[in-house]
């Protein structure tokens, strides 16, 4: 985690989650995300079993408490759906799809405190995933990123166009547009990610970062992925 180091504002630390933090990060997830059931010690002792080198947290020093989270998990990205849910895809949030074998680092979850939120600590965390990605030599991470913007202009633009605008920084929304400066790129727009997300309108955007050491082969680029439900 060097690099990720190197993006940390003075005065926090970054490093795997352990259990003393099981109770830290429920309640941060339950402030984040208010319409959503919190994290249970349980769920995220699983994590840490099943995949412990993949659940990343960042510390305020000072205080000695969690600011924020990535976790993550190994998928066969094929044996899925391009728009899969977040449930499907973490399997209800146990994690127990978690492949060993996966060319794929999926994003399952990425928050911040909100005290400790426009510090840079999301970008920290997503380049120590991002470091993961090359230890391992696999090809990729992939994400579902909220667009908590799109809800107010639903009734004007499609989703695919909302995305675009987005891109072109002709419209700001407060999480797709951090996801783009923190070098995601956006493959598609997918309906029923998080199925209560009512400020996406129930729209998200599935996102990669691909491994530039170790491309994906063309058969297995995301767009051969299969959907659920036609475009």
């Amino acid at each position: 985690m060097n690099e990720a180091r190197l993006h940390l504002p003075e005065g926090y630390a970054i490093r795997l989650m352990s259990d003393q933090d099981y109770a830290q990060i429920s309640a941060i997830c339950g402030m984040v995300y208010p319409t959503e059931r919190p994290y249970t010690d349980e769920e995220l002792a699983a994590h840490h079993r099943l995949f412990p080198e993949g659940q990343f947290v960042v510390v305020h020093e000072e205080t000695g408490t969690v600011a924020g989270t990535h976790f993550t998990l190994l998928i066969q990205l094929m044996h899925f759906h391009l728009d899969d849910s977040w449930e499907t895809l973490t399997a209800g949030g146990s994690f127990a799809d978690h492949d060993p074998s996966g060319h794929t680092l999926y994003g399952a979850d990425l928050f911040i405190h909100p005290g400790h939120q426009h510090h840079g600590l999301g970008k920290a965390l997503t380049v120590a995933t991002r470091e993961l990605v090359s230890r391992l030599r696999i090809w990729r991470m992939v994400g579902g990123s909220r667009m908590p913007g799109y809800g107010k202009l639903a009734d004007a633009l499609a989703p695919d166009d909302y995305i675009a605008k987005v891109k072109k920084a002709e419209v700001t929304d407060p999480v797709l547009t951090a996801h783009l400066h923190d070098g995601w790129d956006v493959v598609t727009a997918i309906r029923g990610y998080l199925p209560h997300d009512e400020e996406s309108h129930g729209w998200a955007a599935v996102i990669q970062w691909v491994n530039p050491e170790r491309e994906p082969p063309a058969a297995f680029a995301l767009t051969q992925v299969p959907r659920r439900v036609k475009p």
